[in-house]
């Protein structure tokens, strides 16, 4: 039997997108609570910053660019930059979670129905098990996060609460 690794990808927590919206179901707060215990509980972590081509955004060292504190880069984790909705799409991460032998990638942050969803799909297209966080994802409102995780799910992702992934259920049947 192959040992399955995990990654943690946590997407999009900068406080100019926190900021954003009054995101619902589950609000900044409660989601960087929620993608904090996540990340307590995993060795392999990646950060993803989404940040503007041309720097209209003020760079990566711009306050409102700044990943929130409490899920700032730690030893050992990897930090990805992509300028659009995908977490893959001109980036190196599919490379650097292949040399660290990753197979399966639990995606929390924001926002589900786009920079999340984008890289969901991208994860289970390249053959990643795929699971992501009901409670430490959030979008603009519970309908469109009922109806984005039920596609995902569709598609071949399982859907675990924080609590389920931290005590050990990572996929269907597990």
């Amino acid at each position: 039997m192959t040992e399955t690794r995990a990654a943690l990808i946590l997407v999009d927590l900068q406080q100019w997108i926190l900021g954003m919206h009054p995101w619902e179901p589950t609000p900044a707060a409660a989601l960087v609570g929620a993608c904090a215990r996540l990340r307590a509980g995993f060795t392999e972590v990646v950060l993803v910053r989404h940040l503007h081509a041309g720097g209209s955004d003020g760079g990566p060292e711009a306050p409102a660019g700044r990943l929130h504190e409490r899920v700032a880069p730690g030893p050992g984790d990897l930090v990805v930059v992509k300028h659009g909705l995908d977490a893959f799409e001109g980036t190196d991460l599919a490379a650097r979670l292949a040399a660290r032998g990753i197979s399966d990638v639990v995606i929390a942050g924001l926002s589900t129905a786009h920079a999340v969803a984008a890289t969901a799909r991208t994860a289970l297209a390249s053959g990643y098990r795929v699971t992501l966080v009901s409670d430490a994802t959030t979008t603009v409102s519970a309908a469109e996060q009922d109806r984005v995780l039920g596609q995902l799910a569709a598609a071949g992702a399982a859907v675990r609460t924080a609590e389920e992934i931290l005590s050990g259920r990572l996929v269907t049947g597990s």
